[in-house]
């Protein structure tokens, strides 16, 4: 049997629910022609859920693994360099890695806006601020054209930016460091639970609304004209009120970022550095709990491992002006070291 009858009785495994039959039939096809895109294509979907999640560690490796082969095969399907990228930052928290690869995509695809972004999304969820605002930047200044669905987020991303930039870069926490504030932070409030946006927004508008609505019997009295002013003054305390919310919610839930970031800083390096106390916290299985299970599987590994931060650690971002050079490959040896700002590094006492 040719792998394109091993590839087309998959697609029918697949279409009817057996997934296991579709993953025997598609690696036969691949293993009688290895440059088989499609078969490649079969095995991504079929190790992942209909929601295009993994349902554990070990089905996320594989599909990211027929992704790679398909993208080094035909590296203009920019719809599996996405999938591998939000496999790698998403599924499995390998952020560094997922740098390197929106890099490569950026190689092969110069002028795509999503891998900017993307970059940029990782850069601010490590607190890399300044070179996550670069990457934004590089999209206003080569005029790229940016999508409608996009926009929101570029902009976005660019006030996030431009506001921590703007602050005491003291101030952001940076979990590598073993004696950073924010350590602190996280201790005092690990005990508990985030608090909800929506919780928050209910606390503080719904009394204000209230008394606009009792206000408004005596002061604005009774018909149409006093009818459109209260609705007014509603819609503007309502849109007042989710400005302010959102803003307690990134005061108040702080520690809680912050551990995200610490989490999301030993998923990618693959060091340890959390402390037991806080690892068994309500808040770091708050946390926890709502991350994918291929990450969950992946961070009790690298607990059990164990591997401590070495002394003189400094991170390692790719090249990104990689995409301009003649080879327009990442190689290890081109990796810069990252600017800690003259912080001390984490060490284990």
């Amino acid at each position: 049997m040719s792998a394109e009858n091993h590839y087309l009785d998959a697609i029918e495994a697949l279409d009817s629910g057996n997934r296991e039959d579709a993953l025997e039939k598609a690696y036969e096809a691949v293993k009688l022609d290895p440059e088989h895109v499609d078969a490649w294509q079969l095995i991504s979907d079929a190790h992942l859920l209909a929601d295009g999640k993994a349902a554990n560690l070990i089905d996320a490796s594989k599909s990211l693994t027929a992704v790679k082969t398909i993208t080094k095969l035909d590296p203009t399907r920019i719809d599996m360099w996405v999938r591998g990228g939000r496999l790698l930052a998403d599924e499995l928290g390998l952020m560094f890695d997922a740098l390197d690869w929106w890099q490569q995509v950026r190689v092969h695809a110069p002028y795509e806006v999503t891998p900017l972004i993307e970059q940029a999304t990782i850069l601010a969820d490590l607190g890399l601020y300044k070179e996550g605002r670069k990457r934004i930047e590089t999209i206003l200044n080569e005029n790229m054209d940016v999508a409608t669905s996009q926009y929101g987020r570029v902009h976005q991303l660019l006030g996030l930016f431009n506001t921590a930039v703007e602050q005491n870069t003291d101030g952001h926490f940076k979990p590598w460091e073993r004696r950073h504030p924010g350590w602190g932070a996280i201790e005092a409030k690990m005990r508990k639970a985030p608090v909800s946006e929506t919780t928050i927004f209910m606390l503080i508008t719904v009394p204000v609304l209230f008394g606009v609505i009792v206000l408004s019997n005596f002061l604005a009295g009774e018909g149409l004209g006093a009818f459109c002013l209260t609705s007014i003054v509603i819609f503007i305390a309502v849109i007042a009120g989710m400005r302010f919310t959102k803003n307690m919610f990134r005061t108040i839930n702080r520690p809680a970022f912050n551990l995200l970031r610490a989490m999301n800083f030993e998923s990618s390096s693959g060091f340890s550095i959390i402390s037991e106390e806080i690892r068994t916290s309500v808040l770091y299985m708050y946390i926890l709990q709502r991350k994918p299970v291929a990450w969950q599987e992946r961070m009790l590994i690298i607990v059990e491992e164990k591997n401590k931060l070495p002394k003189n650690w400094n991170m390692e971002l790719p090249d990104f002006d990689s995409h301009l050079d003649e080879i327009g490959h990442i190689e290890d040896a081109d990796s810069s070291s990252w600017d800690t700002d003259g912080a001390e590094p984490y060490e284990e006492e």
